[in-house]
């Protein structure tokens, strides 16, 4: 992009952003995976929030580079709903086991984002921090066995939780939402576009948004390092909750979920590796 911001991608570059849109798409509906972390991963994060906080500001220079990740973020978001739903209802347990790999896969990359500016005793105490405060919360939340009536409100908390999983890196919906009960309708909501789901969640997401996307953008603009630890804490502590530990305890079905691990893990690094070598100004 040049300094007017006008747009200077080559059909490649153009065709890489609307994947590169597509994979946020698709982490901000799976479960364990944040569409912001992806987004940091694949150094358009700052782009994001910076239009995000002040849009009448950035619009022109922000939205041409833009354009082509929000058109794979549809693509990815809308059309994994159904897809998504069908293999978490026939193949949970490998479906996670897949979602663990890409997620443990991304992590090198993460660390490698969140030392950009350097780290401090601050940066490893907010990791240990946030860590033990997720461990906490999920556990207590699954030994309370909360579960929620899906209804207007719920989808509103649901579109809550799915924006901060964009403007906060780290932060899936999903790791809220399955304990509650919410995440299974809410998907499968999205997948058949049923406006009852839609409408609040979506009224949520954007009332998220205007109230906090300046203060999670002015977060890491001046603590960088600590807020970014914080989310790697969170990331590990989210994984390792959603590891299906009873279907590990036969020999077939343990396999199976390994082999799905690697296969997450292998993906997430070749997409690091390829990110890294075809780059978008």
């Amino acid at each position: 992009m040049d300094k007017k911001g006008n747009s200077n991608f080559s059909p490649l570059q153009f065709l890489f952003r609307i994947i590169q849109g597509a994979l946020i798409g698709l982490g901000a509906v799976l479960p364990g995976i944040s569409g912001g972390v992806l987004s940091v991963i694949f150094g358009i994060y700052k782009p994001i929030m910076e239009l995000l906080s002040n849009p009448f500001k950035n619009f022109k220079t922000h939205v041409p580079k833009l354009i082509p990740v929000f058109i794979g973020g549809v693509i990815g978001f809308l059309g994994v709903a159904n897809i998504l739903a069908f293999f978490l209802n026939r193949y949970p347990d490998p479906s996670v086991c897949l979602f663990i790999g890409l997620i443990v896969g991304m992590l090198p990359s993460l660390f490698r984002e969140a030392g950009e500016q350097g780290r401090s005793k601050g940066s490893w105490i907010s990791l240990v921090v946030c860590m033990c405060f997720i461990f906490a919360l999920l556990i207590g939340l699954q030994m309370t066995s909360i579960e929620v009536v899906p209804n207007f409100f719920w989808y509103l908390f649901c579109g809550f939780c799915l924006a901060l999983s964009v403007i906060a890196p780290g932060m899936s919906f999903s790791t809220l939402l399955m304990p509650l009960g919410l995440y299974t309708p809410f998907v499968d909501g999205i997948g058949h576009f049923d406006m009852s789901v839609l409408f609040p969640a979506g009224i949520g997401a954007l009332v998220t948004v205007i109230l906090l996307a300046k203060a999670i953008n002015a977060l890491f603009d001046n603590f960088y390092s600590i807020a970014f630890h914080g989310i790697i804490g969170i990331v590990i502590a989210a994984t390792v909750m959603i590891i299906p530990v009873g279907s590990f305890l036969t020999a077939g079905t343990a396999v199976v979920n390994l082999i799905c691990i690697v296969v997450g893990i292998v993906c997430a690094l070749a997409l690091d590796k390829f990110n890294s070598r075809v780059k978008v100004e």
